[in-house]
């Protein structure tokens, strides 16, 4: 960057780009719900960053790419969370919902029967308040906003917490398997 921005200059730009960075945002297949929070992190990614930017270049162009890049680690994260969520919970959670009609191997209803014992018996290790935000994310299907709302979070730490439940969970739940396998 040639000359420092002033707050007014920067303010400027924002008003400026704002609208077109939404459009772009929501242009990248982003849920229509977080279009603004995904265009506000790129405004405050780009302040923050503002020593790197080139003001002969595009300013728009620069913060589209930000979002862009922005858009992608959320595709990631969201990707790793899958897999764990896959790992750890779906297939008991899957298995345990109800009767599908579909025949089940025997050996297969027995590992699900050993992972939900072991899955209840780590929730029941959990201190409460972890056991609301697991129950209200897999039981009742609510979103990170929803239970920060409810319980007075922020939505990254909701994201974050429930990160750290999935790895919990999978790791107290490996133990007990590995305990009653050589039991």
């Amino acid at each position: 960057m040639s000359e420092p921005f002033t707050p007014e200059a920067y303010i400027a730009y924002v008003r400026e780009h704002h609208a077109g960075l939404r459009a772009f945002v929501r242009s990248l297949g982003v849920d229509p719900m977080w279009v603004d929070d995904v265009a506000q992190e790129a405004f405050v990614t780009a302040y923050d960053r503002l020593e790197f930017f080139d003001s002969s270049r595009d300013f728009g162009a620069w913060v589209r790419g930000i979002a862009r890049n922005l858009v992608i680690n959320e595709r990631r994260k969201d990707a790793r969370r899958k897999r764990i969520l896959s790992d750890n919970l779906t297939d008991i959670l899957v298995a345990t919902s109800g009767e599908t009609g579909l025949p089940e191997d025997i050996e297969t209803a027995e590992e699900n029967q050993e992972k939900l014992i072991a899955l209840k018996h780590c929730l029941q290790e959990m201190p409460e308040k972890s056991r609301e935000i697991v129950k209200a994310r897999y039981e009742q299907g609510k979103a990170a906003p929803d239970i920060a709302l409810a319980l007075g979070m922020k939505s990254d730490a909701v994201r974050k917490t429930l990160e750290r439940l999935r790895l919990a969970l999978r790791k107290c739940m490996e133990r007990q398997l590995e305990a009653h396998a050589t039991s």
